[in-house]
């Protein structure tokens, strides 16, 4: 081997090795350009226009207003306009904004804060937490699924499995030394605020009614919810320096019953809506909620499991936390009988965690493509 083709392939390496330390470690290192690794195809780049088949310029027009939720009133005399307004967003929108949700801004705060200070602590500290195991209660890694991903994405996280809590959060970080507390307040605030959206999803979708009558089957599970699966994932995206030719999370829908995102007020999530990405604008304290893939399946496809993704930017690092709500991992999820009829026949198949986790161990889990392997054809 020549002694430029040897060196050449030390770098390669060293690069790949670096580039398995996460986007943190390469903007602490103070790199200039994005690695080859983080280098999506033209056509799968943030800019490009897949209508016209060529790149677009970024425009303010295509920021999104999403419908905004106010929890609040679903508590007084305007809660049927406000099931209302909850069932047009998930049926045409997969996402909304909840405000006056009722968990206090120092507990959101504290949440961001101390999320940021994890990924501020020294690379040796983080990585005692790395590793590739899904199975594991506490994970931090980088990209979207880093042992598949062909292009890595520009994101580092730290996962929380947040049931049951006595037994997961031992495993949880003890440093930054404030970390499980401020996490666990989260955790149970955010739970909470799940099983009072469930209701509410339950009655706009006709399953229940104001006055809580309900059946045995119901009730049934409404108790798996409250037993249900809960994981956090804290995300950090620092300064790229080529945001163009790369993104922090590639188009996806998220496998659960309903995700409750916290964002800082940095812009980077966008929707697809009507064949175009649009960008979510943050509202301060406000969650960013959207349909899952079970809730697809459970509403017989009424309510729409929507693609998003993630851009980053060159100048400012941002800080999401993601809680991914639904059934207990091992609940058979199918759509409510209720919601199948001769005229909107069954559109799914059974589903549960199992078969996702193995779909992801095995393929390429970004854009919808799990959900489409529940759909049924229909003759």
């Amino acid at each position: 081997m020549s002694p430029a083709l040897a060196k050449s392939t030390e770098r390669l390496k060293n690069e790949a090795e670096d580039c398995n330390k996460g986007v943190k470690y390469l903007h602490e290192n103070g790199i200039k350009r994005v690695p080859k690794k983080y280098i999506l195809p033209i056509s799968e780049r943030p800019n490009y226009d897949a209508i016209n088949g060529k790149p677009q310029l970024a425009s303010k027009e295509l920021n999104l207003k999403l419908p905004i939720i106010d929890f609040a009133q679903l508590h007084g005399p305007n809660r049927a306009q406000v099931l209302n307004s909850l069932s047009n967003a998930c049926e045409n929108y997969g996402f909304f904004q909840l405000v006056n949700h009722g968990i206090p801004d120092e507990v959101i705060r504290s949440m961001v804060d101390v999320g940021g200070s994890f990924f501020n602590l020294p690379l040796t500290e983080r990585e005692k937490y790395m590793t590739t195991d899904m199975t594991t209660p506490v994970r931090y890694g980088t990209s979207f699924n880093q042992t598949k991903d062909g292009v890595f994405c520009w994101r580092d996280f730290l996962k929380l499995v947040c049931d049951p809590l006595p037994d997961v959060l031992p495993h949880w970080p003890s440093s930054p030394s404030e970390f499980r507390e401020q996490a666990v307040g989260y955790a149970k605030e955010t739970k909470f605020l799940f099983l009072k959206l469930v209701e509410a999803m339950l009655e706009s979708l006709g399953i229940t009614t104001k006055d809580k009558t309900q059946d045995d089957d119901v009730e049934e599970m409404l108790k798996e919810f409250e037993d249900g699966s809960q994981l956090m994932a804290v995300n950090f995206y620092p300064p790229c320096p080529n945001p163009d030719l790369t993104l922090g999370m590639p188009p996806h829908s998220d496998y659960g019953f309903l995700t409750l995102l916290l964002q800082d007020e940095v812009e980077g999530l966008q929707v697809q809506c009507h064949g175009k990405w649009v960008t979510v604008q943050p509202i301060p304290g406000a969650f960013v909620v959207n349909v899952g893939d079970h809730l697809e399946i459970f509403s017989n496809g009424k309510y729409k499991s929507v693609l998003h993704r993630v851009l980053v930017n060159s100048l400012k690092s941002r800080i999401s936390v993601a809680s991914l709500h639904s059934l207990p991992f091992n609940s058979v999820v199918k759509p409510w009988p209720k919601l199948i009829s001769e005229t909107n026949p069954r559109n799914y198949k059974d589903t549960n965690f199992a078969a996702f986790l193995e779909y992801i161990k095995s393929c390429d889990s970004t854009n919808k493509s799990f959900l489409e392997t529940r759909k049924l054809t229909l003759n």
